[in-house]
C-alpha cells in the first residue's frame, strides 16, 4: 500500500502571513490537529499545529490575533510522495518524530496529508487480512518513537 491509498486530500492549508487566530479557527472548524503552511504556489513552507498556537501566544503574551502564523509555524518539514509506502512514512514519522507529513508531489507542491492517525485506522482495517502493510505492533512502535521525551533528564518526573 502507498501513502496515496490512505492520505487525507483537499488539505486545508494557511499562509504564513496569516494571523494565529485565523489558524486556530481552521483546525476547531475542521477537527484537525495542524495544518500546513504554503506559498502562492502551494509549496510547503511550514506546518502550524494547535500546539504551537497556545505556545506562542503563552510565551509571547499576546492573543492569536496579535500573531503571525510565520512566528509560530515549524520551518523544518518533513514530507513524503504519494508513491511512498506505509513504511516509509512511518520510518520518517519516527525518526522526526513527529505524528503527521505533508504529501507533495515532485514539484513539492502539498497534495495531502498522512497522520499516525491514519496508520491506527489502516492497521485495525488490516487485522483480519493474511497480507498486512500495517500492524498494531508497528503503529505502537511510531507512536512510542514519537513521544520520546526530546530532554529526558529536563523532563524525568521527580520522586
Amino acid at each position: 500500500m502507498v501513502i496515496e491509498d490512505l492520505m487525507s486530500r483537499n488539505v486545508a492549508t494557511c499562509k504564513a502571513d496569516d494571523r494565529l487566530d485565523a489558524a486556530a479557527r481552521l483546525m476547531w472548524d475542521l477537527d484537525v490537529g495542524c495544518v500546513p503552511v504554503v506559498d502562492d504556489r502551494q509549496h510547503v513552507v511550514g506546518i502550524i499545529t494547535d500546539r504551537d498556537v497556545c505556545m506562542a501566544t503563552y510565551t509571547q503574551g499576546k492573543a492569536p490575533q496579535h500573531v503571525f502564523v510565520r512566528e509560530a509555524m515549524a520551518r523544518e518539514v518533513y514530507s513524503c510522495l504519494p508513491d511512498d509506502n506505509l513504511p516509509e512514512a512511518e520510518d520518517i514519522m519516527r525518526k522526526r518524530r513527529v505524528r503527521r507529513l505533508p504529501v507533495v508531489d515532485l514539484d513539492g507542491r502539498l497534495v495531502g496529508l498522512i497522520s499516525l492517525n491514519d496508520l491506527a485506522r489502516e492497521s485495525v482495517r488490516q487485522q483480519t487480512r493474511v497480507q498486512r502493510d500495517l500492524t498494531p505492533t508497528d503503529v505502537s512502535a511510531t507512536l512510542a518513537a514519537i513521544c520520546q521525551p526530546r530532554h529526558p533528564a529536563v523532563l524525568s518526573p521527580t520522586a
